[in-house]
């Protein structure tokens, strides 16, 4: 097989498409979720379908619709839909070294998502730098796709999914903590970034238990990766 025919872009994507589909596990419920809540919220399906298409940030969507419907106002909504987001300004450059430049990408970061954040970070170092950007595509692209479907499927059929399935909708609630917990657990083999984490998860803890929980994850995080890169300065220092 010729390299082109092994470079091609659309079998970079396809690639891109199959390995992202584990991560399906947590898109679906959590999608579903969403549409069910923001029904009943008080929103129509097509908007919660334009919110999981526009917004498309996940626990930012949940805080959106829960603020809104409470009537809390626009500019704190907007203020702490991006406080919660600020962590792509991490995301954004570790991604960065490992992509070809490209007119499309500022299109594309908006399927930059958590879960592809991790997936990338892990999958584009293996890869040949011919095939990174179609492998990006495929694989926010069959997350978006999934994640605004789950949702109009949540927000048309969720009620009538928990009426015949009581403990589904027990359930799905806990797949956003879930999806996470099994992104993070891996990194807890490292000293580093399990002491990192270990502040983070004190932190959001401590400030849920004192009344500050609108705040507590961007705070906690903030903690987290303080931590993070102040150990990482100190080692280099005593190695010096």
């Amino acid at each position: 097989m010729s390299q082109i025919a092994q470079h091609s872009p659309a079998r970079s994507a396809l690639q891109g498409v199959r390995e992202a589909i584990p991560l399906l596990g947590g898109y679906i419920p959590v999608s579903l979720s969403f549409g069910l809540i923001a029904t009943q919220a008080g929103f129509s399906t097509w908007e919660a379908v334009v919110i999981s298409t526009l917004i498309y940030a996940g626990a930012s969507q949940f805080l959106f619709v829960g603020m809104v419907a409470a009537g809390s106002p626009l500019w704190l909504v907007v203020a702490m839909t991006m406080l919660i987001n600020v962590r792509h300004v991490v995301y954004g450059p570790n991604l960065a070294a490992l992509l070809p430049r490209s007119r499309h990408w500022p299109w594309l970061m908006h399927g930059l998502t958590d879960q592809v954040f991790a997936l990338a970070l892990t999958r584009l170092p293996q890869l040949p730098d011919a095939k990174r950007f179609s492998w990006f595509v495929g694989a926010s692209l069959l997350a978006w796709g999934t994640w605004i479907i789950g949702t109009a499927v949540g927000a048309t059929a969720g009620e009538a999914f928990t009426a015949r399935w009581p403990l589904l909708g027990e359930i799905m609630p806990f797949a956003l903590p879930a999806l996470f917990l099994t992104m993070v657990a891996p990194r807890f083999t490292d000293k580093r970034w399990a002491m990192a984490m270990g502040l983070t998860i004190l932190a959001a803890l401590g400030l849920t238990l004192i009344g500050w929980s609108n705040v507590a994850i961007p705070l906690a995080a903030a903690c987290g990766a303080l931590c993070f890169y102040t150990v990482k300065f100190e080692k280099r220092r005593r190695d010096s």
